[in-house]
């Protein structure tokens, strides 16, 4: 029964209009509260005013808010059909990149389209998931065991997680990897397999590290001892552990942040946002808002779980294990449990490309709720 109301009646509407009143309004509003946060703690950073960055972030977050309930409202069969597309046409906006991206923060990572700058590698963690979820579709789960039905989802694997690596950006490079080696688990794989490789990554790490740019070594040396360069590279661990540690149980009030207000943090509006919340709301602001977290990643979960098709079994399992690697590692990274590797908070870092990423995510997770009760062709040609 609870099941039922959380996720609505079984039928499949036809008339793709009519799927509105079946969307999932709880977490609509879950969603549109973090991009609130994002909106308040940018206005926050810039110290009292909306401009430049939290206006700009509530008018990308509008339009990009009803896009997600288009993709919402669609048939799963044509997301299904659209995925090695997708996959395809991300690919060429990497490669796209590597010939004339514009460069920033170390890296060439943006494609510059005038009005706005897109980031490629953002999108193709949800076209990873995708390609590979439509290869596992009508497949059975003994097939799926075999070591010969990994070699194709390892190659549309592999080819996104190189494209990006040569930018550089370890960081995103790792999330599509580890995303797209969630939907090959969840799909069958033995584990075996899966312990075996991550043996092979502990043994390999050495080799890593002699392969790392100097910038991508000084922060791994940083995370393990920031107090050797307080000055230099381990300043903004320093700074975002003083913030973090100002903020006790209630926070210091909201404006009141002397870490940010005072500009002793770095990167306030991307990367370390999240301190700004904590150091004005406390531990109590910051863990209401990973309960929103909380909420629409396990709801992407959940729907993965009862749906009854394997395309949307493993996008909506595939993208929630996504969604929360952005969480789990920007909290930990601003907490200084992770290295820094430039993972911003999702809907409320400030940036255009990651909060198209989750919306994009979200309306296919909801079409996905929408569409779980129903069979879908092995083929991708039809609903039954």
């Amino acid at each position: 029964m609870g099941t039922a109301r959380m996720f609505g009646p079984r039928r499949l509407d036809t008339v793709w209009w009519k799927r509105f009143g079946r969307l999932n309004w709880f977490i609509l509003f879950c969603l549109t509260a973090i991009a609130f946060v994002g909106c308040a703690m940018l206005y926050s950073v810039a110290g009292g005013s909306f401009k430049p960055w939290a206006y700009t972030h509530m008018v990308r977050f509008i339009p990009l808010f009803f896009m997600m309930l288009l993709i919402a409202v669609m048939d799963l069969r044509v997301w299904m059909a659209l995925s090695y597309p997708a996959y395809v046409a991300g690919l060429a906006l990497l490669i796209a990149v590597d010939l004339f991206g514009a460069t920033g923060m170390g890296g060439q990572r943006w494609l510059d389209l005038g009005i706005a700058r897109l980031q490629p590698s953002e999108l193709m963690k949800i076209a990873t998931v995708m390609a590979i979820a439509r290869y596992y579709h009508g497949m059975g789960y003994d097939r799926a065991k075999r070591i010969t039905s990994l070699i194709i989802p390892l190659i549309l694997l592999l080819l996104p997680f190189s494209l990006v690596l040569i930018q550089p950006d370890l960081g995103t490079s790792m999330m599509i990897f580890i995303g797209g080696i969630g939907v090959i688990f969840l799909a069958g794989a033995r584990l075996w397999l899966f312990i075996v490789g991550l043996v092979g990554g502990i043994i390999s790490i050495p080799f890593v590290l002699s392969t790392l740019k100097d910038y991508q070594l000084s922060r791994v040396t940083t995370f393990l001892n920031p107090e050797n360069d307080p000055l230099g590279a381990g300043y903004q661990y320093i700074q975002s552990q003083i913030a973090l540690g100002n903020g006790g149980l209630t926070g210091k009030g909201y404006l009141q942040g002397t870490q940010s207000h005072l500009n002793f943090l770095p990167e306030m509006k991307t990367d370390f946002i999240f301190t700004v919340l904590v150091e004005e709301f406390g531990m109590i602001g910051g863990m209401a808002l990973i309960l929103l977290y909380m909420i629409v990643l396990i709801y992407g979960l959940l729907v993965g779980l009862s749906c009854r098709n394997q395309f949307g079994r493993l996008l909506a399992a595939g993208l929630a294990i996504t969604m929360f690697l952005y969480v789990f590692i920007n909290i930990g990274m601003v907490m200084g449990l992770l290295p820094v590797v430039g993972v911003p908070l999702p809907m409320v870092s400030y940036g255009g490309s990651v909060m198209m990423t989750m919306l994009i995510a979200y309306g296919l997770i909801l079409s996905v709720s929408i569409n779980r009760h129903v069979t879908l062709a092995p083929g991708g040609s039809g609903l039954g």
